[in-house]
């Protein structure tokens, strides 16, 4: 019996076809902070680094939270697809998953008033990138800093919310220009839709905030421009964080309500559950799985559509995952840091699961490892 996270999944698309996706196992996006020009072009490192998951034989293959426009960076090294010279980047990742078989897909971001931050690397400052250094003024729902340590955010008017939709808009296209095959828009971790989604960070008693109604505007905005300029024979999905993990934050009843309304209105019909990165010290139990629960309380949420649901966080084993899979809590799951250990560990985890060697995900190059 093939194991169930090495059966092929179909991720809907608005035009009913679907995108058939070689097994379950999806790399999650994760920072590098690798360009040294700080021009937001991805580098012979995001082609040899997402490459690797591409012959290693995972699904889908997603970027770092790549920047729909400059300001929109977490830091002065991110990836951004706010302009041609990016766009004709990424489509050169793009075709060397293509011809290793995966799925690729690009995750839109803007960080808000996280952004400007210097690298997330060894030996790196924390906080604000000064002006000096080539930071620059960042953006939030309200004005303040998003957290302790960061520089003061400026509240977006309703002009500037306009200009952001239409970032992400814009960057929709360039991505379908470069040859994703599915986008997934970042409303997690504290970035910019994060600040708005969450009453903690947003206190604003326009339009865009004064409630829930309000505190969503701006994800559902984004999501309807992105669906009007992304292919309709393409997926759209979301990450959120289901909880803030505070009292009084965003938590994971609001999540479903919006991963229902976005699936029902939007098109969204790939929900990826994270938690987190909103609060700063917030008490989060981390630990194997520790984001599972969440992934299936969305999963039942959504039961009655065709959305899939993948979970993320500390899933680090082949039987873990299959686990996870066999037992309803998720369709997919996102492989981050255990990928990083090893760029192999889809076609490890096949092997450890019973595939046989002929039917193995990995590049045939690597038929010599003998899984």
């Amino acid at each position: 019996m093939t194991a169930r996270l090495f059966e092929p999944i179909t991720l809907p698309t608005a035009d009913g076809a679907g995108l058939r996706v070689r097994n379950r196992a999806f790399v999650a996006p994760m920072c590098q902070y690798a360009i040294d020009a700080e021009d937001g072009v991805p580098t012979d490192w995001h082609l040899v680094h997402l490459g690797a998951f591409a012959s290693g034989g995972f699904g889908l293959v997603v970027t770092e939270a790549t920047a729909v426009e400059a300001r929109g960076r977490i830091s002065p090294r991110d990836a951004g697809l706010w302009n041609d010279a990016q766009r004709d980047a990424h489509a050169r990742i793009v075709r060397f998953a293509h011809a290793r078989g995966a799925a690729a897909g690009v995750q839109l971001a803007h960080a808000g008033g996280k952004g400007s931050t210097y690298p997330s690397l060894p030996g790196r400052p924390l906080g604000t990138v000064p002006a000096a250094e080539r930071g620059w003024p960042t953006v939030s729902a309200v004005d303040g800093p998003v957290q302790p340590g960061l520089a003061p955010a400026t509240a977006l008017d309703e002009a500037g919310i306009a200009d952001v939709v239409d970032a992400f808009a814009d960057a929709a296209r360039r991505a379908d220009e470069a040859g994703y095959d599915v986008l997934q828009i970042h409303a997690a971790h504290g970035y910019l839709l994060h600040q708005f989604l969450s009453p903690l960070t947003n206190t604003r008693t326009d339009g865009y905030g004064a409630g829930e109604e309000g505190r969503t505007r701006l994800a559902r905005e984004v999501a309807a421009a992105v669906r009007k300029v992304w292919p309709s024979h393409k997926p759209l999905g979301i990450r959120i964080s289901a909880t803030d993990w505070v009292e009084g934050g965003w938590d994971v009843a609001a999540s479903a309500r919006l991963a229902r309304t976005l699936a029902d209105e939007h098109g969204v019909t790939w929900v990826d559950v994270s938690t987190g990165g909103l609060q700063a010290g917030a008490a989060i139990p981390v630990g194997p799985g520790y984001q599972v629960p969440y992934a299936a309380h969305l999963t039942a949420a959504l039961a009655g559509t065709d959305t899939v649901v993948s979970a993320v966080g500390l899933i680090e084993h082949a039987a873990q995952a299959e686990t996870v899979l066999a037992t309803g809590q998720a369709h997919a799951v996102s492989i981050g840091r255990a990928a990083l250990r090893n760029p192999h560990w889809a076609t490890e985890a096949a092997a450890a699961l019973g595939v046989p060697a002929a039917d193995l995900p990995r590049a045939e190059q690597y038929w010599r490892a003998r899984w």
